[in-house]
């Protein structure tokens, strides 16, 4: 009797697994805002008002320089939006945002204003890691924010298997390192002892502004400022925490699962 109620009950709710990435994209939550844009010919010379607001220093402005803001750093504080007078940096409402490079996340100054998203891993990597990769999660000084997303993602509304994405127990059975936290000197010999064990080759992500750069602990002496003072980094996730469907979108593009959906920020999804 207990089976049948089971499969009675599971057949009245139906599939609850959303149809992302062929159906629409679920919204981001209400105080997201998404990809910040960068206009630096709004930008007035010699004003600082959005840099002394940011609390992570995510944000550069110096005579004769045009603003730079860097996603790594920034949390999404929504700081900067209200302090600018003439509306240099706006929000997209995008939820894309990873990148292969550490530099691809900073916008303006002399580089970009709009991010460069993520490509594909390139030969070798995409034929092995393409269909079924494996990552063990490595939470580094976290705050539990950005583990609790990644969590998330494992739910049945998300359901991660299902593009042959796992996390495993041991960096033995992985195919890389997810990492989330600040990079704590505490987890310096944990980080590289797990890197180490990952059989080659192998790949990184780092997820969250603090993985990436040290998040609001920047340049704390007890701290490293992201992964990358320890390991390479293939693909760069910012956020603080970044939303799972964030997360999601970086990952499939680093598979190259996301071909129809190459979209630029700032674009409707």
């Amino acid at each position: 009797m207990f089976v049948l109620d089971t499969l009675t009950h599971r057949l009245k709710r139906g599939c609850e697994t959303m149809a992302f990435p062929q159906g629409p994209a679920p919204a981001l939550p209400d105080r997201h805002g998404g990809a910040l844009r960068v206009d630096v010919a709004k930008c007035t010379d010699g004003c600082r008002e959005c840099a002394d607001v940011c609390p992570t220093v995510a944000i550069t402005q110096k005579p004769g320089i045009p603003l730079s803001l860097d996603l790594g750093r920034c949390i999404f504080c929504a700081a900067c939006l209200d302090a600018c007078p003439p509306g240099a940096i706006t929000a997209t409402g995008n939820y894309r945002m990873a990148t292969r490079t550490r530099e691809d996340l900073v916008l303006g100054g002399a580089g970009h204003e709009e991010l460069r998203l993520a490509a594909a891993l390139d030969g070798k990597l995409q034929k092995l890691f393409g269909r079924s990769l494996r990552l063990r999660q490595v939470s580094a000084g976290g705050c539990g924010g950005c583990e609790a997303d990644v969590n998330v993602l494992g739910t049945i509304g998300w359901d991660l298997g299902r593009f042959g994405i796992q996390m495993v127990a041991s960096p033995r059975h992985a195919d890389g390192l997810l990492i989330t936290g600040a990079i704590s000197r505490n987890m310096e010999l944990a980080l590289r002892k797990t890197y180490d064990a990952v059989p080659e080759p192998k790949i990184v992500i780092a997820v969250g502004a603090c993985a990436i750069a040290g998040g609001p602990f920047v340049d704390n002496p007890e701290i490293l400022n992201g992964a990358q003072a320890l390991v390479p980094v293939d693909l760069f996730i910012p956020g603080c925490p970044p939303p799972p469907l964030t997360i999601l979108d970086g990952l499939l593009r680093l598979l190259d699962r996301l071909e129809e959906r190459k979209i630029p920020v700032g674009a409707s999804a």
